[in-house]
């Protein structure tokens, strides 16, 4: 099926950027190598005592009322019915039958207003926890989770968006922190680039130009060594490491049988790629999932695209929870706004940053809870309303970070998320 967006809006287009530079590491590493802490014992502890997060991007608006607040019955409602799930009490979606069953690892949000029903602006405030304004910019989710979280010594990127189309090439989006923390897109089956050796260079040649490097960089050191030219040498290091991992992002590694149950639709495949890279210890994994934007003929197009994103997001939750990864891994899923409760004449529903909800689980996350809810029909909150800042300052609570806390930022405190808001207590454990 093929669906018509009547929004038209450029926030629609998947941005793509070149890569910016290699994988940079923070400065204090060994000279001339990572030393001892790329140890495999060291690097295995490592990422088993690592907090992660996990996104699913509803990128255009994904409906609340077709996923995590049905409302049947009702002149909002539209046609689908609510269907219990494993956590007694709790009704989503019917569109959403696997789903259902995961809900003792989940929760719902479903008293969000962000007062914002523009694509860019919505999600910038989700991803950054803050309203857009010309006077600043503010790193977003995945950013801000590879700085707090990422471990100095690790050779992979810490921020990696999975998207339909993805390059390898890294994004723009870390603000303030720097290019360190920004994104690498993948999506096509190929991972980060510079990160193979020429062709036209042997093994023998670049173990060869290495071991000249290191010995050069370590004569400098013994007579002008500073932090500088310690993150110049640790960045090679890491770029090296990181050639010798490439294969974690090749999911055709994975069994056969992962695949049949995860699908071999663009969603499935990167499902299976955000557990095979979390799995090896990426701090942040987002996947992006549209186009939601549902101005026209919402309900066939939500039969089709939640019934694809149901079984492979169950899927992974649940593999997760075998794993047992989801008690260091935040799961959210979200959108940068919701859809009107009014149905409009093209049967579709517009954009609606009033009183909408998302989806989490894992990490610190209470699960099985619900916190707030909509009126009747789903126009406005009824109880317990949050926005995009208490939100934010939830997920990094949920993986041990003080979300009242700063960064330092070149000799300059930044808080790390919005002080005027604070987190969603009672969804914490």
């Amino acid at each position: 099926m093929k669906c018509s967006y009547a929004c038209g809006t450029d926030e629609h287009v998947i941005a793509r950027r070149q890569f910016l530079g290699g994988v940079a590491a923070g400065a204090g590493a060994v000279v001339g190598g990572l030393g001892v802490l790329a140890a495999p014992a060291s690097a295995t502890q490592l990422v088993k005592d690592q907090k992660r997060v996990l996104v699913v991007n509803m990128a255009g608006g994904l409906s609340q009322l077709e996923s995590w607040d049905p409302k049947p019955g009702t002149d909002t409602g539209g046609p689908f019915r609510a269907i219990p799930t494993a956590v007694p009490g709790i009704h989503i979606c019917e569109l959403l039958p696997e789903t259902a069953k995961q809900m003792k690892h989940l929760s719902l949000v479903r008293s969000i207003n962000t007062k914002e029903n523009d694509h860019g602006k919505g999600g910038y405030a989700m991803f950054t926890g803050r309203r857009q304004t010309p006077a600043a910019d503010y790193p977003r989710l995945g950013a801000v989770a590879a700085k707090a979280l990422s471990p100095a010594t690790s050779s992979l990127p810490g921020h990696i968006v999975i998207t339909p189309g993805g390059s390898g090439g890294r994004g723009s989006d870390s603000a303030y922190l720097g290019p360190k923390y920004s994104s690498i897109s993948l999506g096509d089956g190929k991972p980060p680039q510079n990160t193979e050796r020429p062709a036209s260079i042997s093994e023998q040649s670049e173990l060869a130009r290495q071991a000249f490097r290191r010995q050069v960089n370590d004569r400098f050191a013994m007579r002008r060594r500073t932090a500088m030219t310690d993150a110049y040498t640790a960045n090679y290091e890491q770029a090296l490491e990181l050639m010798k991992r490439r294969e974690i992002f090749d999911i055709t590694k994975e069994p056969q049988q992962d695949h049949d149950r995860y699908g071999s639709h663009d969603f499935g495949r990167h499902c299976l790629l955000a557990r095979r890279l979390l799995d090896s210890g990426v701090t942040f994994v987002q996947v992006t999932h549209s186009n939601y934007d549902t101005h026209n003929e919402n309900f066939n197009f939500h039969i089709e695209q939640v019934g694809e994103f149901d079984s492979p997001f169950a899927t992974l939750v649940a593999d997760l929870a075998d794993r047992g990864m989801l008690e260091s891994t935040l799961i959210v899923v979200l959108s940068e706004f919701g859809r009107t409760p009014n149905i409009n004449q093209n049967y579709g529903r517009d954009h609606w940053g009033t009183a909408w909800s998302i989806c989490l689980g894992g990490a610190k996350i209470q699960p099985g809870a619900v916190i707030g809810k909509t009126n009747d029909n789903g126009t406005a909150v009824a109880d317990r309303e949050v926005d995009h800042g208490h939100l934010f300052h939830t997920y990094m609570q949920a993986v041990g970070v003080d979300s009242s806390g700063t960064f330092d930022v070149d000799g300059r405190e930044m808080p790390i998320a919005d002080p005027a808001a604070s987190p969603i207590s009672e969804l914490l454990a």
